[in-house]
This record gives C-alpha cells, sequence and structure tokens, in this order.
C-alpha cells in the first residue's frame, strides 16, 4: 500500500526540495424550559477518556475529541485547506446573489460558515450544524448554528442554494444517503461541493517504505475506522455517489498533500508543514479512543506507537503525500 498512488490523480510530481411560550401557559412555559434545560445538559455533558473531551449528543457516532486542542487542530485544518485551494473555501461557481441560503455539514468550529457569511454578505442565511455547540458566539448576523447529527434525518425548511460538506471522512457511515438528503434540500439549480480525503499514503519517489511507522499509522487508522463503516478513504468514492445521487454538471479536482517539509516550492512546503503539524497534533485525537475501543489497543501500547510515528515524522528523506477530493455538482434546474 505504502507505495502504490491513487490510480487517478488530476496533478503533477511533486518537485522534493532537498536542502442552533406562551406566557398564558406558565405550565407549558415552565415544560418548554425544563425540556430544554435537560437538553442543553445533555448536550454540554461531555464525555472525558484519556485525558479528552468528547462530545455528548449522540455519544459515539463520531470517534474524535472536541476540547479546545482539537479545536485549534481543526482551525489550523481549515486555514490549510483554504491554501490548498488557492485561499478560496470552495470551488463552485457560487454567485454573491442576495438571499441566498447555504448549509455547512458539520462546520466544527465554524470558520468556514463564518468565513463564507464574510465573503457573502448579501446571504440570508449560512447554517452551520454540528453535534458540538463549539463555535463563537460573536458571529456574522446572518450566521447561525445547531446542534444536530447529519446522518438522522433532516428536518424540513427552505431549500438551500449552496450545501457544503468538508472533513468529514472518519464520520459518516452512509455517504449516499447524506448525498441524497443534500440533493433533496436544494433548490433546482442549487449546488452542492464535497471535500474529503482519501488517507492512503504514497511517495512518488519510492522514499516511502514498508515499516515507516508515520504510514503504519495512517493504515491503522483506516483499519480501525473501516471496522465501524466510517471510511477515511470516501475521497475517491465521491464522484461517484455525487452522479448516483441524481446530481449533474459533476466536477471533480484532485490535490496532492505531502506530508512535511520536502517540496521545494513555497505553496506546497507551506501545505506540507500545515499538514504535518495537524497531524503530529492530533495523532491522540486520532488513535486513543478509536485504537482502545476498536481495536482492542491499551492506552499504553497507542503511546508506544505515537512515539514511534512522531520520531518517523522527522525522516525529511521520506517524500509522504495523500490526496484530498473536491468535488462539486449540481441539482438538475428541471
Amino acid at each position: 500500500m505504502a507505495d502504490n498512488p491513487p490510480a487517478v490523480r488530476q496533478c503533477f510530481a511533486v518537485p522534493v526540495d532537498n536542502d442552533f411560550p406562551s406566557d398564558e401557559d406558565e405550565t407549558y412555559s415552565s415544560e418548554i424550559e425544563s425540556y430544554a434545560t435537560s437538553l442543553t445538559s445533555s448536550v454540554m455533558s461531555y464525555k472525558w477518556e484519556y485525558g479528552r473531551r468528547y462530545h455528548a449528543y449522540k455519544e459515539g457516532s463520531y470517534k474524535f475529541p472536541n476540547d479546545e486542542r482539537e479545536q485549534d487542530r481543526l482551525d489550523t485544518l481549515h486555514h490549510m485547506l483554504s491554501l490548498v485551494l488557492g485561499d478560496r473555501l470552495f470551488l463552485a461557481p457560487i454567485k454573491d446573489a442576495p438571499g441566498i441560503r447555504v448549509l455547512d455539514i458539520g462546520t466544527g468550529t465554524g470558520l468556514w460558515a463564518i468565513e463564507f457569511a464574510d465573503e457573502f454578505p448579501s446571504a440570508q442565511e449560512v447554517l452551520g450544524n454540528d453535534l458540538s455547540p463549539i463555535q463563537p458566539p460573536w458571529v456574522p448576523p446572518n450566521v447561525i448554528f445547531e446542534v444536530d447529527d447529519a446522518e438522522a434525518e433532516w428536518p424540513q425548511r427552505p431549500a438551500f442554494d449552496f450545501i457544503h460538506s468538508r472533513y468529514m471522512c472518519g464520520s459518516i457511515e452512509n455517504w449516499p444517503r447524506l448525498a441524497s438528503q443534500a440533493y433533496s434540500q436544494l433548490k433546482p439549480g442549487g449546488w452542492i461541493e464535497f471535500q474529503d480525503f482519501y488517507l492512503v499514503n504514497y511517495s512518488e519517489d519510492g522514499s516511502l517504505k514498508e515499516g515507516n511507522n508515520v504510514n503504519r499509522f495512517y493504515e491503522l487508522l483506516k483499519e480501525c475506522l473501516d471496522k465501524i463503516k466510517r471510511p477515511v478513504t470516501i475521497g475517491r468514492d465521491l464522484k461517484k455517489i455525487v452522479a448516483d445521487a441524481g446530481f449533474v454538471n459533476v466536477q471533480e479536482e484532485v490535490f496532492q498533500l505531502p506530508l512535511g517539509t520536502w517540496p521545494r516550492e513555497k505553496r506546497m512546503k507551506d501545505i506540507g508543514a500545515l499538514n504535518m503539524y495537524q497531524m503530529l497534533d492530533g495523532l491522540e485525537a486520532f488513535s486513543a479512543a478509536t485504537f482502545t475501543n476498536i481495536l482492542g489497543w491499551s492506552i499504553e501500547e497507542v503511546q508506544i506507537l505515537l512515539a514511534q510515528v512522531r520520531k518517523d515524522a522527522k525522516d525529511r528523506s521520506v517524500h509522504m503525500m495523500h490526496d484530498f477530493h473536491v468535488v462539486y455538482a449540481q441539482k438538475s434546474e428541471r
């Protein structure tokens, strides 16, 4: 697996640098207040495991932390992916028309939704949903965040002009259903865009060898999440999933993401640095709960592996990378 690149990549070889009551009825009001308090408590009653904080709503459906450290990593990833797209938030041909409605699936810290609202101030609403209420309180007036599970039945609401999803690999079990629900809630002519990883590492020069612990970690993570049917290799399947859901004008772009500062070209070097930084900072987030609860490892075994991963990550002679797929498509006007 290590040195076999994906069969289709729309890119060139990367040069290596060698150097979300009525007041007349008090009983009803009390009931509503009690219910809301209970729900709020449920959402905010986070679970702690191995020193990391996990979301409470739909506990177990998302296997990674939501604590401040993980939020910082997600923000780093946001900046990295914006850089990957040439300082853009999306590739779909969205126009700044007054009154457009936008949905950001799995918004995380909400940075993408906030930046979209800043870029498109005439948008009527930019709605971001997530399992955890970790988004900032001060946001543009047209930004709304809600706690919701994107894999549950979507609530009825006015149709959207644009639906965006990014970095949901390892979190979604039924991708075709997700695409189908998105299709049903788009306006005719509206656009969808999925941005996600194909987390299989490769090198173009044979420098990634068997036994490399960084690559071993990625292979174990893939094995782990395949067991619970939440693949980290969904990127390569997105184009077919979107087309099968009935979308037209399906477009795909594939970007290479280096892991480390080995590329010669500055933008790729910056992407590689951010990618390595977020990967190393996220090692515990990726593995503490997953490797122990799914693969049956002890936390001590996980810690030993992570030490080995950190050591091998310092080897600049290994020119490792993986791919990032962006698929955007349109709901037919008819």
